[in-house]
């Protein structure tokens, strides 16, 4: 199959999950939609024969690199060339910890969507007891419902990426649009916690040329997809976190669902007796994530 036909053909299946997947993947509480369709196509098209380059990069870009494949060439794939974000003002926990690097120990990243939400506040206990950090791509529109739990999360050292304001699929969008999107979240996190995400990432990982052009920033997409929204069960969830992931994994869970938050100890547990160190998606990238992420390498042997 072309990457043409596959492409409208991953189209065609768009049009007709959209209204489905939109009203009932929702989140316990009802405040932003999972990522089940991006999951979905994802699913369905990854049977399909692909050139074995495509099928390596594929893993963890559903509709992204489905439809517009020259979006993850290996030109894109290069770290950007900017600075890392400082600490957010007055964040004693960043300043305080130990920098890793991940080209030396095992490292891996843990990425939660949607939030923040009613959960959260669990979810920075569990993280703290491990001196883990994490990554978390908030919705804007929970952003201004919780507040104070956004702070927490900055204040613990975790790093804050903009997954819109309306969880919206981009790809549908005008481009005045999807710059509002971005930037109206943008404007809610400044405003609570004092810090603007660097990173991005498109609900249900879906993007293509006329959505990057949009977006100056790295997009992160995942390699290792829980199925959170799906497996409404911990030990699921943690038993599809354990299994698939490897040094440089990014691994996408929703701290909205309650199943999910619960299945972070094991895997905290799980992940620490194996060596492996949690660090922010930037760190995962030594400072500099490329322009569309979804792994790292592994560290180098010594």
């Amino acid at each position: 199959m072309t990457t043409r036909v596959l492409a409208t053909a991953v189209l065609v299946t768009l049009t007709a999950t959209t209204g489905a997947a939109q009203a009932s993947a929702r989140s316990d509480t009802g405040e932003a939609r999972s990522d089940a369709l991006g999951v979905a196509l994802f699913g369905a098209a990854s049977e399909v024969s692909l050139p074995a380059a495509s099928r390596a990069v594929l893993s963890g870009a559903p509709e992204a690199a489905l439809l517009e494949p020259a979006l993850l060439e290996p030109a894109l794939l290069q770290p950007a060339l900017r600075e890392p974000p400082p600490s957010a003002p007055g964040d004693a926990a960043a300043e305080a910890r130990p920098r890793v690097d991940c080209r030396r120990v095992k490292c891996v990243a843990l990425t939660f969507d949607d939030g923040p939400g009613r959960y959260t506040d669990t979810l920075l206990r569990h993280l703290a007891k491990y001196r883990a950090r994490a990554t978390f791509f908030v919705v804007g529109s929970n952003v201004v419902t919780y507040p104070r739990v956004l702070r927490r999360t900055v204040a613990a050292g975790h790093e804050i990426g903009n997954h819109t304001w309306s969880h919206p699929l981009l790809t549908r969008l005008p481009a005045a649009r999807v710059r509002s999107q971005i930037a109206r979240t943008d404007r809610a996190v400044k405003k609570v916690a004092g810090v603007v995400p660097h990173l991005v990432r498109p609900p249900y990982g879906a993007f293509n040329r006329a959505v990057r052009r949009q977006i100056s920033r790295p997009i992160v997409l995942w390699n290792v997809d829980t199925l959170d929204w799906r497996y409404r069960n911990s030990a699921t969830v943690a038993r599809r976190a354990l299994r698939s992931v490897r040094p440089g994994s990014i691994i996408l869970f929703h701290d909205i669902h309650r199943t999910t938050v619960g299945a972070i100890p094991r895997v905290l547990k799980t992940l620490a007796q194996r060596g492996y160190h949690f660090v922010t998606v930037t760190e995962l990238f030594g400072g500099r994530p490329p322009h569309v992420a979804f792994r790292a390498a592994p560290p180098k042997k010594s």
